[in-house]
Formats: structure tokens, C-alpha cells, sequence
């Protein structure tokens, strides 16, 4: 899917002149951005519940919050590897590093916590 891109303000160039390009959004950013959501609500949702149950929790929390911490994980290298190809739009890539990179930060001062409190 073509997108337009304003090309106008350069030497030379008319003003109101677009160039069509035919660079589309990677797949890989995309995911990588969709598992940082779903790592980021579930594990807002767990610290949120945890926070209202005064620390009585299920057990399956833990399970949860692993299986965060694996996304995180998947949706960095999909990050990292969707920003090595070429002639693409790299929003998604970005945006799905910085999601799961908050995540796995908000897991380790979990954890920190957990272990030194």
C-alpha cells in the first residue's frame, strides 16, 4: 500500500509536491508492538490486582508475570530484527522495543523487590 510523503520545502522543489513511496509498516514491529501491549495491560492488571488483595494473591500470578516476561523477551527480538529490514517505516519497531523494555524493567523492580524487602 502506497503512502504519500510531502516532499514540498527543498531546493527546487515546488511547494506542493508529493512522492509516492511504496514503504509499508514490518510485520515483526507490528507483533513486537501488539506483545508489549499485552505484556504491559497483563502485568498493569496483576500489580493492580495484587495492590486491592493486599498482597493475597492466586498463584497463577506468578505464571502470568513469567509468561509476561517471555513476550517482553520474543517482542524485543522481533523489535530488534524488524528494524534490520529495509525501506520500512519503523514506528512499531520502536514502539514495540520501548513496550517491552518497560516491561521487563517493571518485572525486574518486581523481583528486586521481592527478594531485598
Amino acid at each position: 500500500m502506497p503512502f504519500l510523503r510531502y516532499t514540498g520545502g527543498g531546493h527546487g522543489v515546488k511547494k506542493n509536491s508529493f512522492m509516492f513511496t511504496n514503504k509499508e509498516h514490518t510485520r515483526k514491529g507490528i507483533m513486537a508492538t501488539i506483545l508489549g501491549v499485552i505484556s504491559l495491560v497483563s502485568l498493569v492488571y496483576i500489580i493492580y490486582d495484587s495492590y486491592t488483595k493486599a498482597g493475597k494473591i492466586p498463584l497463577q500470578y506468578g505464571a502470568v508475570a513469567f509468561l509476561t516476561m517471555i513476550f517482553a523477551f520474543v517482542g524485543i527480538v522481533l523489535g530488534v530484527l524488524s528494524k534490520s529490514e529495509r525501506d520500512k517505516f519503523y514506528f512499531f519497531s520502536y514502539l514495540g522495543i520501548v513496550l517491552n523494555v518497560l516491561v521487563l524493567a517493571a518485572l525486574s523492580v518486581i523481583l528486586y523487590a521481592g527478594a531485598y524487602a
